[in-house]
């Protein structure tokens, strides 16, 4: 039965709200999300019982009944969601330790989490199958924060992220087909009969994920469906195929859904990342809510089941069974000792895992497998451990193997012109590294001969996604002559780097109104932009038009006896202030309404007409600012 209304209201808001603050607080602080949301629902869950003697929040006796229907349909998202992001051309262009992982790490990682789980946690062969099936699989939503967390080199943030990403979908088909087999023999049904049953539900999921993958690609294909119904109606139709596929075959919805994903993810759909982000969206709050649940469902009797042998398990499985199979997977891939040994500790367990494992434990639990019980807590200490490890391991085993990228944040420079191969100078000066990306070689000599690191190709193409490695880059500049062209690349990079980090030069040049420029209906609108850098006006046109008039970039120090408010005075009105790098190693982009950082140390580079190199600080008597006066240079 249902409680009463406030205390159902109550839970809801405490779910919901205690699993996006433990998002924000993990982003703000960095840590791996899952480690605070799993956190939060132990307090409120058997930790507050254990203390207080009964659960803050207590889902199962407040829902009742539709616990495990909400808990089922939140499952179905989350593994929509991690089949749309498995695309099969990018893992045909990925690595080939990529591909070793994927096709040989996968299986030897299962054969070796079932054995550990079967001999030294004890758990029947069975149970062993289904939940090494799914503790194999790492996830790209533990794995990408660790990426951008240890600033690693190019070759094993695409192992650690491909293989994430493409064996979450595949660990949680292979986990389903085992529970279903698991299922048919507990109802009583022979080793013939739960074959036959199996095969059914997998046809039928099959077919029905095939089906309305196809049928929803052909629409939106054929445009019967507007733009702001695409959305919406993915969702629906993922909530309306899982549905129908657990009444034609019981328990068959996973696997309908996660092929459903997969089929949308490969029929090349102009809208697939907007579906992609809405999606995301979605599963961050359907993700939060359910580790809480999951977390607070646990009683403290569960916890207190766990025993020496368990633990055992995890530690066996995180530090022999999966640096094991990584080594025989890559072996003669081309990965070092080192690469190799850190791609085997690091291996954060996934969302998946822990959503799967709860809902599939309990399926079993109903049908008569009370040693199932076991499997949710176990599941869940073995994810908490991995994730909590490696959030905090990554980066000192980086440095320690002398892998890490570390030193000051990275700028990602898009077009290669006389101005910014200028800017690219002042910032190697000023000890911001810059990574400038064109598609063409002959506009990318000049930065080569430079010695800058440079990208050559579309950065908005499928393939930069993994051979440029966003994750590497603090912020973007897209400094194009095409003004359209620099607002698609903010807004392409803006959900990865965050729209506050991603900047383009203006698209007027010449005095005018800011006002005017916001409500001008000719303009790109500040909402499809990337943020201004310099100030409105100040466009690439004018830009280029002085750097041929000997205009240059210069650098100069903060000091105590040269602060801020001195340096301003000497550059007078409307400085082109561009870039501000901070004495800890990071950097501020600036423009319109963003102020210069004061502290001392702190390298300001800003465009200045010629002859103004010693006017910064000259009748000071302070330090002497560099003068970053360049030569000039063709395109």
């Amino acid at each position: 039965m249902i409680e009463t209304a406030p205390d159902l209201i109550l839970t809801i808001a405490l779910i919901a709200g205690s699993g996006i603050a433990a998002q924000w607080l993990a982003w703000r602080l960095r840590w791996p999300s899952i480690v605070l949301m799993m956190g939060a629902g132990l307090i409120l869950g058997p930790i507050w019982a254990f203390a207080a003697g009964a659960p803050l929040v207590h889902p199962s006796a407040v829902f009742g009944d539709y616990l495990r229907p909400m808990i089922a349909l939140a499952v179905a998202v989350i593994l929509f969601e991690g089949g749309i992001t498995l695309n099969f051309r990018e893992l045909r262009d990925a690595s080939g330790p990529v591909r070793r992982m994927v096709f040989l790490g996968y299986p030897l990682g299962w054969a070796g989490a079932v054995l550990a789980l079967h001999y030294v946690a004890g758990l029947a062969w069975d149970l062993s199958a289904m939940i090494g099936a799914l503790l194999t699989t790492t996830g790209p939503t533990v794995v990408l924060p660790l990426l951008r967390q240890a600033k690693l080199p190019t070759r094993i943030a695409s192992v650690l992220k491909w293989e994430g990403i493409v064996n979450d979908p595949i660990g949680a088909l292979s986990a389903v087909f085992v529970f279903e087999a698991i299922r048919q023999t507990a109802m009583g049904q022979d080793w013939v009969q739960a074959g036959l049953a199996l095969a059914f539900g997998a046809v039928i999921g099959a077919a029905l994920g095939f089906g309305f993958g196809a049928g929803l690609s052909r629409a939106f294909r054929r445009g019967w469906v507007p733009e702001p119904m695409k959305a919406p109606i993915v969702l629906a139709s993922v909530l309306v195929c899982f549905a129908a596929a657990d009444a034609l075959a019981n328990e068959t919805g996973l696997v309908a859904v996660t092929l459903f994903g997969l089929v949308v993810a490969n029929s090349r759909l102009a809208s697939i990342e907007e579906m992609r982000r809405f999606k995301e969206g979605i599963a961050s709050i359907l993700v939060a809510s359910v580790f809480v649940v999951l977390a607070a469902e646990l009683a403290p009797a569960d916890l207190l089941a766990l025993n020496r042998w368990h633990l055992a398990f995890v530690a066996v499985f995180i530090l022999l069974v999966r640096p094991l199979t990584v080594a025989l997977a890559t072996l003669g891939s081309g990965l070092d000792l080192k690469e190799t040994a850190f791609i085997g500790i690091i291996g954060p367990r996934g969302v998946v895992a822990a959503a799967a494992a709860g809902h599939l434990a309990a399926s079993l639990i109903e049908v008569g497998r009370e040693d199932a019980a076991i499997l949710a807590p176990l599941v869940f200490i073995t994810i908490f451990i991995s994730v909590f490890g490696c959030g905090f391991a990554v980066s000192p085993l980086a440095r320690l193997l002398g892998l890490s990228q570390s030193g000051p944040e990275r700028l990602l420079l898009v077009g290669a012109n006389p101005w910014s191969l200028g800017l690219a100078d002042a910032l190697k000066k000023a000890d911001v590294p810059v990574t400038i990306a064109d598609t063409s070689w002959r506009r990318l000599r000049a930065a080569r001969l430079a010695g800058h690191d440079i990208h050559y190709g579309e950065v908005l193409s499928e393939a930069a996604d993994w051979r440029l490695e966003p994750a590497r880059f603090s912020a973007l500049l897209a400094a194009s002559p095409n003004d359209a062209y620099n607002a698609l690349v903010c807004i392409d990079y803006g959900p990865e780097m965050g729209r506050s980090r991603v900047f383009q030069l203006s698209g007027f040049d010449g005095p005018i109104d800011a006002e005017k420029v916001e409500d001008d209906p000719r303009a790109i609108a500040f909402t499809a932009r990337g943020r201004t850098l310099i100030r409105r006006g100040r466009g690439y046109d004018s830009l280029a038009r002085d750097w041929w008039q000997g205009w240059r970039f210069r650098n100069t120090k903060l000091s105590e006896t040269y602060p801020l408010s001195a340096y301003l005075d000497d550059v007078g009105e409307m400085p082109d202030l561009v870039i501000a790098r901070l004495p800890n190693g990071t950097f501020h982009l600036l423009g319109s309404g963003r102020e210069a950082p004061s502290q001392p140390g702190t390298i300001l580079i800003r465009f200045a007409p010629p002859g103004s190199g010693q006017a910064d600080a000259s009748d000071t008597g302070a330090d002497q600012p560099e003068d970053a006066v360049l030569s000039d240079q063709s395109s």
